[in-house]
């Protein structure tokens, strides 16, 4: 049997599978993040093993799964952070994770001493602060004694592996995610680290997603409950290995949206697909050869759990199902907009500096209306992404949709209304990510083959577009674009 981990920003979704992918059972174990003005977003890496050693032992327990009967271990991990080592692999510092925007500097920097355009064409990626490598710069810029005890950096999956294995090394998704990577070469870029003045041997060696990065230490191991022949498969980062828990492996597999923490649009292409604008941009997948074109938010399902907490009784316990189910197609926002910018943006306008606001508030509008104007607003944001995409020369003509959001019928519809396309949902949602994870790894251990994930999920429900809906939506699409515009100077005018 496999055991998969999907560290995300509110927690590790791990799960049990068969070793053909098949899903056994899951759990969650939460962590916190710490936000705080001027962009702050960081996690403390410790948080992020005891949930690996806690969702093990539970899987183990609650199935009564002999730990004999694990052969496998795979970890998908949070993107374009940064875990900063000392000589002893121990984090120097709280890990910045993705949603940090500080690095602002460091982005001008480097397009300063490379250029915007000729950056993208190396990465695949626009540079930008919620980059790996704006942030390791933002570090030895601003805590320099701090930087004095960096030896080494990696993600978050990374710092997993190195735990587990003793092994320090990364993927291609992941490494296509740090601002750092050639795409077309397959290597750490020369040109990028040396405008960035960091010595490369900081960073790790690259292997495929699928291959085997070691087996546990006997430290590990104890620690898990599990034996020292289990084999640790790389594995990627959750964008690409939602992609595969989706059952898209190759371009014939369309479209999905993952309505997680951030919310992205995504497929997989057989070569990096840049656009004009740099408004979208192109991972490495998990699947050797593949790409996955991206379009990426910062503040989805992180926007829609703001608001629950924001208007439920007990913030620690938001009523996020009861509150999504109230904003139902009957409640007409009447003119209310909301831009879910709360932690900056990527795509499609890539500017950190922009911030969540309503629009159009007036006496009569409950919380019902505040809600729905959340969720329309997500999916307007991502309707900008899938024009870009369109305009790029991509078909998109249905997307399957997976993340703790895909749960709600409510946000489907919208989704589907807004976009004009029909949204279905999949077997599983929540777990898409480790699912994905599983696949990976049963394909390093000889198991079986991308193709299989097809079969893992199904979908179960779809959602149709409302043509009378759908023609308002285009309207308020372009009013809601404007709004942005109109208050793009502001934001940028705004006190540090």
């Amino acid at each position: 049997m496999i055991i998969a981990h999907d560290l995300g920003t509110t927690g590790n979704k791990a799960s049990l599978h068969h070793d053909d992918g098949r899903l056994v059972t899951s759990v969650t174990v939460p962590y916190p993040a710490h936000f705080a003005a001027g962009g702050v977003a960081e996690q403390n890496p410790a948080d992020w093993w005891n949930a690996v050693v806690a969702a093990t032992r539970d899987l183990i327990a609650r199935t009564g799964t002999a730990a004999t009967d694990i052969a496998g271990l795979v970890v998908s991990g949070q993107m374009m952070g940064a875990v900063l080592l000392d000589a002893d692999g121990e984090p120097a510092r709280p890990a910045i994770i993705w949603a940090d925007t500080r690095a602002g500097a460091q982005q001008r920097e480097l397009e300063v001493a490379i250029g915007a355009e000729r950056a993208y064409g190396i990465l695949g990626h626009r540079l930008n602060p919620t980059y790996s490598v704006e942030k390791i710069m933002w570090v030895r810029d601003n805590e320099p004694d701090t930087w004095t005890r960096v030896r080494r950096v990696c993600v978050a999956k990374d710092f997993i592996v190195l735990r587990l294995t003793g092994r320090l090394a990364t993927d291609r998704s992941d490494a296509s995610g740090t601002n750092a990577y050639d795409q077309a070469r397959g290597t750490w870029s020369d040109e990028v680290l040396q405008a960035a003045r960091l010595d490369p041997a900081l960073f790790p060696e690259i292997l495929e997603s699928t291959q085997i990065a070691g087996t546990l230490t006997d430290a590990a191991a104890a620690a898990l409950g599990l034996h020292t022949g289990v084999r640790v498969v790389m594995g990627g980062g959750d964008g690409p290995l939602a992609a595969v828990g989706s059952g898209v492996v190759a371009p014939e597999d369309g479209a999905y949206v993952c309505l997680g923490t951030s919310s992205w649009i995504s497929f997989a292409a057989d070569a990096p697909l840049h656009d004009p604008a740099m408004r979208t941009f192109t991972f490495d997948n998990v699947v050797p050869g593949s790409f996955v074109p991206t379009a990426t938010m910062q503040a989805g399902g992180a926007s829609v759990q703001w608001i629950a907490e924001a208007l439920s009784p007990d913030p620690a316990h938001p009523e996020t199902s009861r509150l999504t189910a109230e904003a139902s197609v009957d409640v007409d926002t009447d003119d209310l907009y909301f831009l879910p910018y709360l932690l900056g943006e990527r795509s499609p306008m890539w500017d950190p500096d922009a911030r969540g606001v309503f629009l159009g508030l007036a006496r009569h509008h409950g919380r019902a209306h505040l809600v729905r104007a959340v969720l329309e607003g997500t999916a307007f944001n991502l309707l900008s992404c899938i024009q870009a995409f369109r305009e790029s020369g991509a078909v998109i003509d249905r997307i399957d949709a997976v993340g703790g959001g895909a749960q709600s019928d409510v946000y489907l519809s919208v989704l589907a209304d807004v976009w004009g396309v029909p949204v279905r949902r999949r077997t599983i949602v929540e777990e898409a990510n480790s699912l994905g994870a599983a696949v990976t790894a049963a394909v390093g251990l000889g198991l079986t083959d991308f193709s299989a994930a097809r079969a893992l999920s199904e979908v179960t429900a779809e959602f149709t577009p409302d043509a009378g809906r759908h023609a308002v939506y285009t309207e308020r699409h372009a009013r809601f674009v404007d709004a942005y515009t109109a208050l793009a100077p502001w934001f940028a005018g705004r006190p540090r």
